[in-house]
This record gives C-alpha cells, structure tokens and sequence, in this order.
C-alpha cells in the first residue's frame, strides 16, 4: 500500500513541519516505510512552500508524489498549481479563507473538506501558527493514514518544549471536526 500526502502553502504556515510530524508518525511509530520531501522559495516568511510524504508498508522506490491520494492546501497559490496533481476521489483539506477562487467542477471528483483553518486554530489556542497541528488532527480523523497515537507522539518529538499541551489541543481539535465532517456535519 502506497499513500501519497502533499501539504502545501506558503513560508511560514507550518507546512514542512506537519508533513515530517506525519512521516515521524508513519516511520517512527507506526512501523511503516515514510519519505518526507519539501521545495520552498528563498524567502523565509510568503514564499511557496511543498512538503510531500510517500508512506508505504514496504520499501519505498520513488520518493514524491504522482498523484496525491490526500493533499492540505493553505494558499491559492499552493491550490491553483497543485490541485490537479490529486487523483480523483482523493481527500482534499482547504484553508477556506486562503483559498477562495476554488475549481469547484474540478472538486467534484474529490473530497474536499474546506474551512477556515487558521482561524479555528487561533479560536482554540490563541495562536495562528498551530493551525498546521490542528490541520494533522483533521487529516488522521478523515482519512486514518497514522493512528492518532502515533501522530500525538510525533507531535510532541517535534514541537518546542513547553508548546506541548497547546500543540495536542489544536491537534485533538482537528480530530474533533475530522469527525463531524465524517458524518456531513462540517
């Protein structure tokens, strides 16, 4: 089993930091076969950024992704070039206020889950920048490419100490609406 994840967006989002949380998960905890690759412009903050992980329970022999099996875009810029990279009937997550010049023909071969990312991770723990965390917890509640268990540990190998207990609360607040949004309630 091959799986293919792209997160994308620009410098800055957190973009390249979720896809090793989610390859740490795979490798490190859940006793698969995980590459993480990432491309972003010179810029530290606004440039383009790609991270993709390939995640396989057998040895990996092309590190990128073809066709995405599930892809997060945080910006339009990230959307408008890699949307049609996704293969019909993937898991699409949209950042809804980044993002609002959609190919809504195109989503119709897809699933997409589109809400305001950014700002539901600021209402849950008072800051922007967890929402790449939050945007994990949404991404294993839709599509379980990581047990929860494995990305909550990777999580907290990952983010700074003392940020620990706020990154799992944005974390198990993705969980939250991956879970209503299973049952049409997003």
């Amino acid at each position: 089993m091959r799986t293919e994840v792209l997160f994308s967006g620009f410098g800055g989002q957190g973009v390249i930091l979720a896809s090793v949380i989610l390859g740490r998960a795979a490798a490190v905890y859940g006793n698969l076969y995980a590459v993480q690759t990432q491309a972003y412009g010179p810029e530290s903050r606004g440039g383009a950024s790609k991270a993709e992980v390939v995640i396989s329970d057998e040895p990996i022999d092309y590190p990128k992704t073809l066709h995405p099996d599930y892809a997060v875009f945080f910006s339009q810029e990230a959307y408008n070039k890699y949307l049609k990279t996704v293969k019909e009937g993937a898991v699409v997550i949209v950042e809804s206020e980044l993002v609002p010049h959609r190919d809504e023909e195109f989503e119709k071969k897809l699933k997409v889950y589109a809400c305001p990312l950014t700002k539901i991770a600021e209402e849950t723990t008072g800051l922007s920048l967890t929402m790449n965390i939050l945007t994990l917890g949404l991404l294993v509640a839709l599509t379980d490419v990581v047990s929860r268990e494995a990305i909550e540990k990777a999580v907290l190998d990952a983010v700074p100490k003392g940020t620990e207990e706020i990154n799992l609360k944005a974390f198990r607040r993705g969980v939250e609406i991956g879970e209503k949004a299973k049952k049409g309630k997003l």
